[in-house]
């Protein structure tokens, strides 16, 4: 029995680890089959000691909040559902009563109170007993109605929650790989409990009703939850889809939903079966946990045996090294996978994993590719002591509750994703068809270890072809692209160094000033850099510095061995030299502010960040907005000019 005492401490501390993790900090440290078999085991050891600690994940239903949104208390608690993975439970679970099967949606629970037809208060679940108070960010919610018709006092219970395809989108804006989100849950739970609104604005959030708690006379009107559902549809609600069930058809409905998972844009972590009849869900009453109404259906993961063929460490720009499991494929909820992210050092080690190793592997809520088990354990995986990008010696570190494997190498190209990004930009080397996502893949596969193997890429010709998202006629793009490259000029190889200070418009005078020879270029002093005009000293200083660096130079060596230099026109306009410019709001012109600022710098012209006395002109597609960069102007007596003018006025020659 003490053995059993003490496992069920282990147990109840792991899982509420997790769980904490997982709802207060957005993150994930274990996998939900591995979430769901350790909860199972400890509910199976309470039962059969009769030991439940206070603490226990099995009696309680959240954590306190630790944001600074407000608190407030629910007027009854929220509580969790129980939960089952076999249909016939919930077969049996309904009886001869008719229920509605519904999605159980992957987000954030919110309560809305309306008074008066209009939102008065929104408040997430919190802990189940004390929630936040996001009012301001509910309002932004794509689609939640502010005023509906009903004008009584109004409560009901909904998902907030972020589509997968919205979650692709605002990850494709994001160039930074270790940046991106990793699910919508993880960015919808931030979104929404934001302390600045906009951010929240910005995140494309919906809200899904499931539940009407309060509606005064009219919701007593409704003796069905499918009736109470409908009129909260009539509302302007976006309500969660379901389906009627009863004992004859429930299981062919949980199939029905299952054959739609893959499909369905809204996240969903299984199903939910609530009982139709209002009246006698309330007869059942509530466990301490578990409202006796409604029960969750979770996914029974499809697990597949294969054989682990190796770990690929991946290097990722923050310098931790990943594992990656990569065995043979197998056919999982519909799809091929071979590959499935390990996490961390400590799963790894927990799994015990070796080559050859005989695995289970599921897809998580039937989409994400998981690793469940390792029935042979050799135990045999060694963790590298240098990193797969520079070579450089790696360090264990413990981050949180985790052992992660880390490059401390500062110079790292795996941390230096943006300046190999930056390298095949349009206005330095121009190689197409190769976006930050593919340079990142290629530096953690190993295909580049530094910005000469750019051009060295077709040696990997056989792999790349095959990569997801590639094939024969994008690879030809990307070396002809790269062949393209390797005839420059030295301005443009110049900003592709990436060296502080130095855009393409400095690049082009430093490239005049030297007439175009590379090797006075690479000499040059801070005097002789300082007496061209627009280069001043923190700037020279900074590329007299770049090229005395040893690893610099060797590298520019590497490069110059790959590329040859054109004869370039190196005369810089001064169709705007004298005139300052500051560019603000949105433009159609030019791909960026970037773009333009290089532009009128290509014309001899200034730009700057802020408006004042200095500025010649403000650059603002919106004239009449009242941004605070336009009132500043309008202050300053500053000119507002759209880009369709500044268009003008360059192409009508120096009159600006």
């Amino acid at each position: 029995m003490e053995d059993k005492a003490g496992k069920i401490k282990e147990l109840v501390k792991e899982l509420n680890r997790a769980r904490r993790t997982y709802e207060q900090e957005d993150r994930e440290i274990m996998s939900n089959f591995e979430y769901d078999r350790l909860y199972d085991q400890l509910k199976a050891l309470e039962e059969e000691t009769g030991i439940v600690l206070a603490s226990s994940p099995t009696v309680n239903v959240g954590y306190d909040v630790v944001s600074q949104l407000p608190k407030e208390e629910h007027p009854s608690p929220m509580l969790s559902l129980d939960k089952t993975k076999d249909p016939q439970d919930l077969k049996a679970w309904l009886g001869d009563k008719e229920g509605l099967l519904s999605w159980k949606l992957d987000g954030l629970t919110v309560v809305l109170t309306y008074d008066d037809g209009n939102l008065s208060k929104a408040v997430t679940r919190g802990n189940g007993t004390i929630g936040e108070v996001i009012t301001a960010n509910a309002r932004t919610f794509e689609n939640l109605p502010l005023s509906i018709p009903f004008k009584g006092h109004l409560v009901l219970r909904g998902e907030a929650v972020i589509r997968y395809s919205d979650f692709e989108r605002i990850n494709g804006t994001i160039p930074e790989a270790e940046a991106k989100y990793k699910n919508p849950r993880n960015l919808c739970s931030g979104s929404v409990r934001q302390l600045d609104s906009s951010i929240t604005a910005g995140r494309s959030v919906r809200f899904c009703a499931f539940a009407l708690v309060n509606a005064g006379d009219a919701g007593d009107m409704a003796d069905t939850r499918e009736e109470q559902l409908k009129w909260l549809a009539d509302q302007g609600f976006e309500t969660v889809a379901y389906r009627r069930v009863n004992g004859g058809n429930v299981e062919d409905t949980v199939k029905w939903f299952a054959e739609r998972v893959a499909d369905n844009d809204i996240p969903s972590d299984g199903l939910v079966l609530t009982y139709d009849d209002i009246e006698y869900g309330r007869s059942l009453g509530t466990t301490a946990k578990f409202p006796r109404d409604s029960i969750a259906f979770k996914w029974e993961d499809e697990l597949m045996t294969t054989r682990l063929l190796y770990i690929e460490w991946s290097a990722s720009r923050t310098g931790q090294i990943n594992p990656i499991a990569v065995f043979e494929p197998v056919e999982l909820e519909g799809t091929t996978v071979s590959r499935a992210s390990v996490h961390n050092v400590s799963i790894l080690k927990e799994l015990k994993l070796g080559e050859g190793d005989e695995i289970t592997v599921y897809k998580a809520n039937m989409i994400i590719p998981q690793i469940a088990e390792n029935l042979t354990k050799s135990d045999t995986v060694i963790i590298p002591d240098v990193c797969p990008v520079c070579g450089n010696r790696t360090v264990l570190r413990q981050d949180e509750q985790a052992q992660v494997l880390f490059c401390p190498n500062e110079k790292c190209l795996a941390k230096q994703i943006k300046s190999l990004t930056h390298f095949v930009s349009r206005n330095a080397m121009d190689i197409e068809g190769i976006s930050e996502a593919t340079i990142e893949k290629f530096v953690d596969l190993g295909y580049i270890g530094q910005l000469a193997d750019i051009f060295r890429i077709s040696k990997y010709r056989d792999r790349i072809v095959e990569m997801e998202g590639f094939g024969e006629k994008s690879y030809k793009k990307l070396i002809d692209s790269v062949e393209k490259a390797r005839k420059t000029s030295p301005a443009r190889f110049l900003y592709s160094l990436g060296i502080s200070g130095i855009g393409a418009a400095n690049a082009k005078l430093i490239a005049k000033a030297a007439g175009g020879d590379w090797d006075r270029m690479q000499n040059l002093t801070v005097e002789e850099l300082t007496s061209i005009e627009g280069i001043g000293q923190v700037m020279a200083e900074n590329y007299t510095a770049f090229f005395s660096d040893p690893e610099n130079t060797d590298k520019v060596g590497q490069l110059l061995n790959e590329i040859e230099f054109e004869t370039e026109q190196t005369e810089v306009s001064d169709q705007l030299a004298g005139k300052t410019f500051v560019i603000t709001g949105s433009l159609n012109h030019f791909d960026n502010r970037d773009a333009l600022k290089e532009y009128i710098e290509s014309l001899g012209g200034k730009t700057s960040g802020s408006v004042s006395g200095k500025t010649s002109y403000l650059i603002n597609n919106d004239i009449n907005s009242g941004s605070s960069k336009n009132k500043k102007a309008k202050e300053l007596g500053v000119e507002i000019i759209t880009e369709e003018t500044f268009m003008e006025m360059v192409k009508g020659g120096s009159d600006a």
